[in-house]
């Protein structure tokens, strides 16, 4: 593998479609590519109680360890193994267990606030923000919170309301002035197929320092 590897850094709000264009790439560009979930990285909160732990913000960046994150981050971007915490969002708080990650040519850092922290943000080599309307975004957000962890629909929209909201307009879109590359209106083949075509570009050329900065037009999908 390359040292150090080839960084790039996804973010944008809940529910813009950041785990798919990660997951996309990472499916294009093969074994060559480490995800990085951001909300791995949520602070340990074991000492807490379950309701304790459910009035958390978890928008707002004191949610985040972000101590740790810099650590695994330069730790994989110089070919070294970590032990990735895994988080369980049924219970608000880290599961017991870890995942061995292997360091790889590309690592993809994929969260709200990823291009948040200065410190990350220097241990980025490609900075992505992947910008959808806030229509279509709560809508993704309730259908994932329902159906897939389990919450109650109420409960969705009021958090969506009183945290959600409010932390992206404060701390989530600000960041998008950081991004190398603005990807609208979420996810599209265009987008993605243009994305890849970089980061291997990047790869094959050792990693050069000449960024471009970009917006890619959506494509509909099929």
């Amino acid at each position: 593998m390359s040292i150090p590897s080839f960084v790039v850094g996804i973010a944008g709000g809940t529910g813009a479609g950041k785990t798919t264009v990660s997951r996309a790439v990472a499916d294009t560009i093969g074994e060559a590519v480490t995800r990085i979930p951001l909300d791995n990285y949520y602070e340990d909160l074991s000492h807490l109680k379950y309701d304790e732990r459910a009035e958390i913000n978890y928008d707002h960046p004191s949610a985040f360890e972000w101590e740790l994150l810099r650590d695994h981050l330069n730790a994989l971007s110089m070919g070294q193994a970590i032990e990735m915490p895994q988080y369980d969002f049924e219970i608000h708080n880290r599961k017991d267990d870890t995942v061995r990650v292997e360091p790889t040519d590309v690592i993809v850092v994929e969260g709200i606030l990823a291009l948040y922290d200065d410190a990350i943000l220097d241990m980025l080599d490609l900075r992505v923000y992947v910008m959808t309307d806030a229509d279509v975004r709560i809508l993704r957000r309730i259908d994932r919170d329902v159906i897939e962890r389990g919450r109650d629909l109420e409960g969705v929209i009021n958090q969506y309301l009183e945290t959600v909201k409010p932390m992206h307009e404060r701390f989530v879109d600000p960041t998008k002035k950081e991004a190398d590359v603005i990807i609208p209106e979420g996810v599209n083949r265009m987008a993605v197929d243009l994305l890849t075509d970089k980061i291997e570009a990047e790869l094959e050329n050792d990693h050069p320092d000449d960024r471009e900065l970009g917006s890619y037009e959506p494509l509909e999908d099929d």
